[in-house]
């Protein structure tokens, strides 16, 4: 699955470890959803687009 998280995250000046934080994961999940080495939960990718203000369909699209 493809995504914009890095970009989103970049836009706010944001770690990955700051993101984890914002969302009660680890760094390293972060990273893997990034490179796209790990899909997040349903509700994660909820959790996700709450916080960015967006629609997951913003955030992530299928390969």
């Amino acid at each position: 699955m493809k995504n914009r998280l890095r970009e989103l995250r970049g836009e706010k000046g944001w770690s990955q470890a700051k993101l984890a934080g914002e969302l009660g994961v680890s760094r390293q999940t972060v990273n893997a959803i990034e490179t796209g080495k790990y899909d997040p939960s349903l509700p994660l990718a909820f959790t996700i687009a709450k916080l960015f203000m967006l629609t997951i369909e913003e955030i992530f699209e299928p390969d």
